[in-house]
């Protein structure tokens, strides 16, 4: 058989593999027909046709993908480089800028949670790979585990949740995954549930920070904050001392001003034109009544830029809202809004810390600091 042979063949095992299963990947669930129109099925399907020589059909794809999930970054950068290798530069060119965008509004998880979301990006191919091997290999845990951790990556909790499950079928005393399954859970906003899963992963690894950081926000979002705090607490303790940017990380949620600013001057010896370093610095500084540090390095035009200049008040509290495109990015906003207005004296700043409190996903620092300024103002 040739090459395109094969790999056509190969292709037809991958489309087979994402139209089994619970939604699209996941082996137990009954077989279900895939919409023509889903992106990640016509994905595997053009990068295959692209490995076959079918350039033109594979491009063709491409285009409609892009029509279909214009954020799917993987799909535009591989059509820019067919588009490349047809000499048509300047189409490629503006495949690789959006590629860039997408990538520029995604924020990485912060330095303190686990490894498998510092890394916020699509895992199609791997998703793709692991259940094709998840099809001959259905009675091991790690190929569970590695398609999970995808998922949950790509901020996809309820499939994550599937697969942690059924490596833990297979394995069921292992404190990591029970500590993967407990992030998933808190993703779909099980909070009890997922406590209950951090519970048995830190009484089999009660030395790992980053599952107490889990643990912490599920208790967090629970109104547990004393215990959060314990478990926040203990993670300092455990972190080695040149973990400085996630040992900052950990004082910002604490709302613990002075060791976040010793922290982040520290992080910002290795990386000094980190720009949320930056800004956390500043943010210690204001609220503890120090001079600003100058901000270096970053244009007005990118975030976090926007909240520096609203510290500084070349931006007003609505103007500053308005760059903020993402869910995110409102609480960072609303964040540095409300602490302006403690140190201005500003009593909006409780119905601003309330607002963070309300909407934003507790994983998130602003969340954990807000719940602790309300706490000092009594509320």
């Amino acid at each position: 058989m040739s090459d395109a042979g094969v790999l056509t063949r190969f292709s037809q095992t991958l489309l087979n593999a994402w139209r089994r299963g619970l939604d699209r990947f996941a082996v137990h669930a009954p077989e279900r027909v895939v919409e023509e129109d889903d992106p990640e099925l016509l994905f595997v399907h053009a990068r295959t046709l692209a490995r076959t020589g079918d350039f033109e059909a594979a491009a063709e794809l491409f285009a409609r993908i892009a029509k279909i999930a214009p954020k799917l970054g993987e799909a535009l950068e591989a059509h820019g480089e067919l588009l490349d290798m047809s000499g048509e530069t300047e189409q490629a060119k503006s495949r690789y800028e959006a590629v860039r965008r997408i990538r520029a509004e995604i924020r990485e998880t912060a330095p303190d949670r686990t490894f498998v979301l510092r890394q916020r990006r699509r895992y199609t191919s791997e998703i793709a790979a692991y259940t094709s091997v998840l099809l001959s290999i259905r009675r091991h845990a790690l190929p569970y585990i590695a398609r999970g951790n995808a998922y949950l990556a790509e901020g996809r909790p309820g499939e994550a949740l599937v697969d942690y499950e059924s490596a833990l079928r297979w394995k069921p005393n292992l404190p990591e995954v029970k500590a993967l399954k407990g992030e998933a859970l808190s993703m779909l906003g099980q909070y009890e549930k997922a406590l209950e899963a951090f519970d048995g992963a830190v009484a089999g690894q009660p030395r790992d920070g980053e599952i107490l950081n889990g643990r912490a926000i599920a208790r967090l979002a629970l109104g547990k904050v004393g215990e959060a705090d314990a478990d926040w607490r203990r993670q300092l303790d455990l972190l080695p001392t040149d973990r400085a940017s996630a040992r900052a990380c950990v004082a910002l949620r604490l709302a613990d001003y002075d060791m976040a600013l010793h922290e982040f001057e520290r992080a910002l010896q290795k990386e000094p034109t980190d720009p949320y370093w930056q800004l956390y610095r500043r943010t210690a500084q204001m609220r503890l009544g120090r001079p600003l540090a100058a901000y270096e390095e970053l244009t007005g035009a990118e975030w976090p830029a926007p909240l520096i200049a609203l510290q500084e008040g070349r931006l007003s509290d609505e103007q500053a809202l308005s760059q903020a495109t993402t869910p995110e990015r409102q609480a960072e906003a609303l964040f540095q809004i409300a602490l302006i207005a403690l140190r201005d004296g500003q009593s909006e700043a409780r119905g601003r810390l309330s607002e963070i409190v309300e909407k934003a996903a507790p994983s998130m620092i602003e969340y954990a600091a807000a719940r602790h300024e309300l706490a000092r103002l009594g509320g």
